[in-house]
This record gives C-alpha cells, sequence and structure tokens, in this order.
C-alpha cells in the first residue's frame, strides 16, 4: 500500500471521533490496553509529559517539546488532531513520523485492528508510542485527545502531570459541570507524580486538590506562582498563561535532574514554530489585508481569541466562518463580533454544519453574511472584499482553519 491508500484504510476504516462524532467515542481503555500488550508496551521504553486541559494543551505540549530540545533532548510530541497531514501528529524533534512507518504499522497490525474493532485514536496512540520507544526518544510531551481518565493516552506513567485548564466542553462525554469535566481531566494525575495546574478556578480547584491528595502527588497551580516573564513566538495575548504552564511544568523536570538552562528556556519560548512546526495559533497569514486564522472554537478558547482581535486596530472585519453539526451555538454566540461580515461555511467533514443552516441560526442574533459552497471559496471572497487596512479572521473549526493554511 502506497501512503494514501494506508490514510484511506485508516479513515474509512476505524471510527475518528473529529470526523464523526459520537459514535466514534469510546470510554474505556479496555483496547488501548490490549494493544500496549500486543506491542510489547512501548509507553513504558521512555519517559513523558502528559498534558491535559480544555484549553491550550496543544500550544503548552508544543512550548515544553521546544524547551527540551533547546536543552539537546530527543524529544517526542504527540498532538491531535492535524490540520494538513496525519503525520503532524507524531513528531521527533519537530520532524514528523516517515510515511514509511505510518504504512509499516499499519501494515503490521491491520489484523489486529480489524479483529478488535480499534478506534481511530487507539490505534495512532499506539504508533506514537510504538515510534517513541522504536526511535528511544529521551522524552515525549503527549497529549490528551479528550478528557483523561479514559483516554487512551492515559496509560502513560509520566515526569509530571499537566492539566492547562477546564471549560464547558465534550460535555455529552465528560458531564455537563467543570467539577465533573475536572474529575475527568484530572483522571491523569498518577500516585507520586507532580501534577502542575494552569489555572486556579474556584469550582475545579477542589477537585484536583482531593485527587492530588489521594494520590500523594505533588500539586501547583502554575497562576499562582510569580515567575519571569518569557516572550514568545506563539501570538496572541493569551498565550500568557500558557507560557507560565509550560515553565511551572520545566521546573518540575529541573528538580527531577533535567538540565535545562535558563537560556534553554528563553530560546524555546522564542522558537516553538521552528522548533516543533506548530501551525494555526494565531496565525499571521497576510499582512495587507492583515489575515489572521486561529483554531480556538469552543466557548473559553474563542474567548481568547476574540479578546486578542479586540486589540487589533482595522477598518472593517471579515469573517470565514463555519463549525461542526454538534457544536453548541448558544455557548459561544455572544463571543462573535456583530460589526463584521461573516461568510459562511462548512468544513470538508462528516460533522460539518450546513452553512445555510449556520447562517439561519446566527441571523437571529444579528449576525450577518453569504453562504458559500466552500471554505475555500468563503476565503478567497473575504480575501477579495478586504480593502488593504481591513482585517480578515478565519475560524470557528479547527477544520475551517485546515482548509485554507
Amino acid at each position: 500500500m502506497t501512503y494514501q491508500d494506508t490514510l484511506d484504510w485508516m479513515f474509512a476504516q476505524l471510527p475518528m471521533y473529529q470526523r464523526q462524532g459520537k459514535t466514534a467515542f469510546k470510554k474505556d481503555l479496555s483496547n488501548t490496553l490490549k494493544l500496549a500488550a500486543h506491542l510489547n508496551h512501548p509507553e513504558q521504553g521512555f519517559k513523558s509529559v502528559h498534558v491535559a486541559g480544555t484549553n491550550g494543551k496543544g500550544s503548552t505540549s508544543h512550548m515544553i517539546a521546544s524547551i527540551l530540545q533547546e536543552a539537546g533532548y530527543k524529544v517526542g510530541l504527540y498532538t491531535s488532531p492535524h490540520l494538513k497531514d496525519f503525520r503532524e501528529r507524531i513528531k521527533i524533534n519537530g520532524k514528523s513520523v516517515s510515511k514509511q512507518f505510518v504504512i509499516g504499522f499499519i501494515k503490521r497490525n491491520t489484523s489486529f485492528f480489524e479483529s478488535n474493532q480499534l478506534s481511530f485514536f487507539e490505534m495512532t496512540v499506539g504508533m506514537a508510542f510504538d515510534f517513541f520507544s522504536k526511535q528511544k526518544v529521551d522524552i515525549a510531551v503527549v497529549e490528551v485527545g479528550m478528557g483523561g481518565r479514559l483516554d487512551s493516552t492515559n496509560i502513560l506513567t509520566p515526569e509530571v502531570s499537566v492539566i492547562t485548564n477546564i471549560g464547558l466542553d465534550h460535555t455529552q462525554f465528560l458531564g455537563d459541570t467543570l467539577e465533573l469535566i475536572a474529575g475527568e481531566k484530572g483522571g491523569i494525575i498518577k500516585p507520586n507524580i507532580p501534577v502542575v495546574v494552569g489555572e486556579t478556578q474556584k469550582k475545579t480547584k477542589p477537585v484536583f486538590d482531593a485527587l492530588a491528595e489521594a494520590n500523594t502527588s505533588k500539586i501547583v497551580y502554575a497562576d499562582q506562582v510569580v515567575h519571569a516573564v518569557y516572550p514568545s513566538d506563539m501570538m496572541g495575548s493569551y498565550q500568557s498563561k500558557n507560557i507560565k504552564t509550560a515553565f511551572q511544568t520545566i521546573k518540575e523536570l529541573q528538580l527531577k535532574g533535567y538540565n535545562i538552562s535558563n537560556k534553554n528556556i528563553e530560546r524555546g519560548f522564542l522558537n516553538v514554530v521552528k522548533n516543533t512546526g506548530l501551525l494555526g495559533r494565531w496565525q499571521v497569514l497576510n499582512e495587507t489585508p492583515k489575515v489572521v486564522c486561529d483554531t480556538g472554537h469552543n466557548r473559553e478558547g474563542l474567548s481568547y481569541v476574540m479578546s486578542q482581535l479586540q486589540k487589533e486596530k482595522f477598518r472593517k472585519l471579515h469573517i470565514v466562518f463555519g463549525v461542526v453539526n454538534d457544536k453548541d451555538l448558544s455557548s459561544i454566540v455572544a463571543l462573535l463580533p456583530k460589526r463584521a461580515t461573516y461568510y459562511f461555511c462548512k468544513p470538508d467533514i462528516p460533522r460539518g454544519k450546513d452553512a445555510k443552516e449556520l447562517k439561519e441560526e446566527l441571523a437571529v442574533h444579528h449576525l450577518f453574511g453569504e453562504t458559500y459552497s466552500s471554505v475555500n471559496e468563503a476565503y478567497k471572497t473575504a480575501f477579495k472584499n478586504a480593502a488593504k487596512d481591513d482585517f480578515v479572521f478565519v475560524g470557528g473549526s479547527t477544520f475551517v482553519v485546515a482548509e485554507i493554511i
């Protein structure tokens, strides 16, 4: 099979939450444990940092990886979802896993995947852990897919557990209160393993404190510690919280004997994009007119992005906007600027919400624009309509951003 044949098989045969939604979600670790045993427990072959949270876990993971790379470590990085190519999910020192490894891994294990009906995510986690173990990484930064307690990545025993923050997202799977969601994400806290929490929240702090105490784990709230201010190439003022979380995680690794200097930290923050290849976080695509895309899509993520947008100076605002069909629009509609022209579109995945439905639902809230047959058409029209001193924002969904980067 070619690489494309392999991807076609993966996407066609295996349930994929990002594309399909609820029908692909499994609240169970039994398949992951079976796969780990089948692969000779690769998760035991490398050290790791495990990162959960509602928002910022991808950015925080990339920051930690960048700093570790600057310190000279061979660093694995597992994140999701990908924007352009599946291989973005699995990297070592910023370089994506080879097409040959992806093809070979699927070929060797196809019968096991089929007989055990593994999900897309379970299989991908197995691939990442197998790759990191075989490549003998010094440490891997592993981002949780969803939740934490029952996420496929939660077979790790990391050096440090990290929880960026808690917001109301994926409530149909994780619970409909901040406390319940914190309980799920706090499931990555392991006995005697330090945990760094990015944001102190009144409703979630008691949950995390209780879990840390039950596991005899040191817990540190990064926003409660006075840190040096580190500039970063990660644009957007909202990254300041992620910088604090990443910095505190590095401090915990230093206490465990990792040799990381202040210069490594400084350079790591300044070279996140260069070192890791991160895309889609307040990414500037054009200067005149200014075009920015961002993958923030839930209430908390979008609130940070829209706050950043308000700091920009422009004559007129154009917003290319699309969402998935299980998106609770009522949770984000108040954040969307009314003084903007919208270009409604459907991301090209089965979960994509019909652009006409999106237009009708948002018109009730005085958010107006036209519909377009594709993300690309919407973007091209917005760009064409924008004057030099206008601003074009592209977002609403990771999948909308993926189509225009």
